[in-house]
């Protein structure tokens, strides 16, 4: 692809870099935003800017937030004995806009895989551990995605805690092996919460 500019040229090639964006598709979005008045621009400049540099993950659940401690785990209303494991951020969304879960989250940041390079200590599992062995935690539900990886991550905590005083569960297989969460409709992924089977039952089912 020619440029007849070093400018655009590198504004296309950086909006390149998101995931699902190809040099086409970024060198329309490129051109449509200087067709745009700039300071909408500069607006979007300024919001990306902004996000990255204030951003912040929760310090109890590692979800992202604008404070230290998010408006979920700081909802009084909210079940914080009662704690939903979740791969990362998109899926406690998908969760969320079911409107079946009263509970909080714990965002891993990922799932185990040794292809991959990623271990339990890249994720965010002692601190969940460490959750559990405190006291107070009544259930934990595995909601991660139901592919190899997925499993593997949800047994290796469960062997992790399986000497606590919890109830462990998993989200019903209404969402089929190998989907992600986030492409769940909610009627199917709120039903899989609702109907949540004890995660022993969940095993004999790999």
């Amino acid at each position: 692809m020619e440029f007849s500019s070093k400018l655009l040229e590198k504004a296309v090639n950086e909006m390149a870099q998101l995931p699902g964006i190809g040099k086409r598709t970024a060198l329309r979005l490129v051109l449509h935003l200087l067709k745009q008045p700039e300071e909408q621009t500069q607006h979007l400049a300024q919001a990306l800017t902004t996000m990255r540099e204030e951003i912040k993950f929760c310090k109890s659940c590692h979800n992202i937030s604008d404070v230290a401690l998010c408006e979920i785990c700081s909802n009084p209303l909210r079940n914080n004995k009662v704690i939903c494991v979740v791969e990362d951020i998109r899926d406690v969304m998908a969760i969320e806009n079911t409107g079946q879960f009263k509970g909080i989250y714990h965002v891993l940041g990922g799932k185990i895989s040794p292809v991959d390079g990623i271990g339990p200590s890249q994720l965010h599992i002692a601190s969940l551990v460490e959750k559990v062995k405190g006291g107070g935690i009544e259930e934990l539900i595995f909601a991660l995605s139901s592919t190899m990886e997925g499993d593997t991550t949800n047994f290796y905590i469960f062997r992790q805690i399986k000497d606590c005083e919890v109830k462990t569960s998993a989200i019903a297989r209404g969402i089929a092996v190998g989907d992600e969460l986030e492409y769940a409709d909610e009627v199917t992924l709120g039903r899989s919460i609702l109907n949540r089977v004890p995660f022993e039952h969940s095993m004999k089912n790999l």
